[in-house]
């Protein structure tokens, strides 16, 4: 395994939902062809969380972070640096992070927004790593925040049903105590680049056409074939490497906590890496997919339910668009 010296502290962890349930009855209702079973069976959602029309990414964000700083018995104004990650924040400029850092009291603290997708929170766990061994940052805030309720298209099969809104964070310290994150494991496959994507709302394509057009290209779009296919290979890849790196087998792991695509992913994920699904943290039936936020939802739903032991081993693994793949070691 690595040594110490590669590691920094995991001090606290937290997440936040919106109180909104939309079950999957209420998005049925579009879709009169298909059965409730169907969805469960294809995805393994019944419900996810939607925010409501004045809740904000910045206040998931914020909720998450408390919850995360008490968890480390730390408060806010301890915290150099904030690493956001997410593929929608509730302005393009400035920064989500910075937003973040005003409403938390920390108004000089580095921060910054980084988006890999829904690998986005594992990718922003080793920069904030690599500030902290580096002498950049001492105490580092790792959140992220998605409503992709605002980006899901109702009419459309293949991802009405996938996506909620949710929010995560982690406090990232130098210290010697606490859950110690060894080296993520970072890649991508840019061949892929269409599998997943939203066209519209960047510099190509600012705004909708005239009377109204146009309005597909700014919700998310997937390819589920090509999507679950790269999926299932890339969360295995990214297990099997971490189990190398760390020189681990698959016995000596207590928990995947993955990102929560889908259900049938992870079943095949489980019977391509020889690991137990019960061995997988899950919360996709009641959080959907929720992107960048789910790994560190699943993570701080896991440590609020008292799950893992002293020195239990965790590892993590994520495919998002564009595609982007994240998997590491945490030792809890």
């Amino acid at each position: 395994m690595s040594t110490n010296s590669d590691t920094v502290c995991i001090a606290g962890v937290g997440h936040a939902a919106p109180s909104t349930i939309r079950a999957n009855s209420e998005i049925l209702k579009a879709f009169p062809h298909r059965t409730e079973a169907e969805i469960v069976r294809l995805t393994g959602i019944k419900e996810r969380r939607h925010a409501a029309e004045d809740e904000s990414a910045t206040d998931l964000a914020v909720t998450a972070v408390q919850h995360a700083l008490a968890q480390a018995g730390m408060t806010a104004s301890q915290i150099d640096s904030v690493i956001m990650a997410t593929i929608l924040p509730d302005q393009p400029v400035p920064a989500a992070a910075s937003a973040l850092a005003r409403r938390l009291g920390i108004p000089r603290a580095l921060a910054f927004d980084l988006n890999a997708a829904c690998s986005g929170w594992l990718y922003a766990l080793e920069v904030g790593r690599s500030f902290i061994l580096s002498g950049t940052a001492k105490n580092v805030i790792v959140v992220t925040a998605e409503l992709l309720s605002r980006i899901t298209n109702p009419q459309d099969h293949e991802t009405a049903f996938l996506f909620g809104d949710g929010a995560g964070a982690a406090i990232l310290t130098g210290g010697g105590g606490g859950h110690r994150l060894h080296r993520m494991g970072l890649s991508g496959d840019a061949d892929q680049f269409e599998s997943i994507q939203r066209t519209g709302g960047g510099a190509q394509m600012p705004w909708p056409e005239q009377e109204g057009g146009g309005m597909e290209h700014f919700y998310l779009q997937m390819n589920g074939t090509s999507v679950f296919k790269h999926a299932v290979v890339g969360f295995a890849e990214m297990i099997d490497q971490t189990l190398a790196r760390e020189n681990l087998k698959p016995e000596d792991i207590a928990w995947i906590v993955p990102h929560q695509a889908n259900a049938r992913i992870l079943t095949a994920v489980s019977k391509r890496v020889g690991i137990p699904y019960d061995k997988f943290v899950v919360t996709i039936s009641k959080y959907g997919n929720t992107s960048a936020a789910s790994v560190s939802m699943a993570l701080g739903w896991a440590a609020e339910e008292g799950i893992f032991s002293d020195g239990d081993k965790i590892i993590f693994c994520s495919v998002g668009a564009g595609l982007t793949f994240a998997g590491g070691l945490l030792v809890w």
